[in-house]
């Protein structure tokens, strides 16, 4: 008898430390993310989606890879790869990868894919994080209309990337929160160019705000990725303002020899938040197909900070530039956007 109570008690110590084996020897998640045109180092939209990634990485110990982003073909090659090596979860940081994760998200449906800035692929496996960008341009033309208003002006100015919805979007918003201070404020809009190059040309984003600046605007508002480098170069030459895009850019604005910041403030889409979210829904096991929608009305709280899908950057660079008085008007029409008092267009008027 004893010698049964013994051979059986050694049994179940051989299946425990089986099973805890195979409980502690699963490995992590494997994720892949391939950059938008410009890469890593656009100090806007690209290292956003890093950022996001490594949260991800510091608080889910997942396995990650980044990409460069190479020629069109590229989009699609660097994805096949990656899900054929064994990567759990692909991310493509811009709407240039919606043929191609289209394409291989139906060759490995077991893989996640995840797309930034495309909506309704309609496929279980792909995940869309889209952004309500106009409500928050909306929020930073208030502040560049207040800006331009305290300081006797009359003209702001907008930099785009390429001429397509989405950056239409970012103008539309803008043009609107302009004139919701200041119907009368003037809005001069340029694009940078016509094809994926836009978002990679700072000496034509410098040349656009020059002219912007020298025809009276006093605020310029860029959604052109790493373009409107060149026009925090120019705000600091001509000594006029400026309103980054996608990450908080402020710094940019700064001069150190003379400590003036022309950084007003940054409209913020939290690419981070949703590549973040996106990798932990992975690792949860609760990650499911169809749009995920970012906006003033949705906040999550990562590393202590509480964060919404889009907004505006305040900080020490611009605390001086932005007054208590304007932050109000901003957060009560804030209030009406999420209430639907006030309805932000999406689409330019002609």
């Amino acid at each position: 008898m004893k010698k049964n109570l013994l051979v059986v008690t050694a049994l179940v110590i051989i299946l425990s430390l089986c099973f805890s084996s195979t409980v502690f020897s699963a490995e992590p998640l494997k994720v892949g993310l391939v950059f938008d045109i410009g890469g890593k180092g656009d100090k806007s939209f690209n290292d956003s989606a890093s950022r996001g990634l490594a949260w991800a990485a510091a608080d889910f110990g997942i396995k990650r890879i980044e990409l460069e982003p190479g020629v069109d073909a590229d989009r699609e090659v660097n994805l096949r790869n990656l899900a054929m090596i064994g990567y759990d979860m692909v991310i493509g940081i811009g709407f240039a990868f919606a043929d191609a994760i289209s394409t291989v998200s139906a060759e490995f449906p077991d893989t996640k894919f995840a797309i930034v800035d495309q909506a309704g692929l309609d496929r279980p496996n792909v995940m869309s994080l889209v952004f309500k960008e106009p409500h928050g341009s909306f929020l930073v033309g208030m502040i560049a209309a207040m800006k331009a208003q305290q300081d006797g002006k009359d003209t702001v100015g907008f930099v785009g990337g390429m001429a397509i919805e989405l950056i239409k979007g970012f103008e539309a918003g803008y043009i609107a929160g302009v004139h919701y201070v200041n119907p009368d404020c003037k809005v001069i809009s340029s694009y940078v160019g016509d094809t994926f190059q836009a978002f990679i040309d700072p000496v034509k984003g410098k040349e656009l705000a020059l002219s912007q600046y020298d025809n009276g605007a006093w605020v310029i508002f860029h959604a052109a990725g790493l373009s409107g480098t060149g026009v925090f170069t120019a705000a600091k030459e001509k000594k006029r303002y400026v309103i980054g895009v996608d990450s908080n850019q402020n710094y940019l604005g700064y001069i150190k020899e003379t400590g003036e910041n022309f950084g007003l403030t940054s409209m913020l889409k939290q690419v981070d938040v949703s590549v973040y979210l996106a990798i932990k829904a992975a690792v949860e096991g609760t990650f499911k197909g169809g749009n995920e929608v970012f906006g003033l009305d949705s906040s999550v709280t990562i590393g202590g900070v509480t964060y919404s899908g889009v907004g505006y950057a305040l900080d020490e660079y611009n605390k001086d530039l932005v007054t208590p008085e304007m932050i109000a008007k901003v957060e009560e029409a804030k209030a009406k956007i999420v209430s639907g008092e006030i309805v932000v267009p999406t689409e330019v008027a002609e």
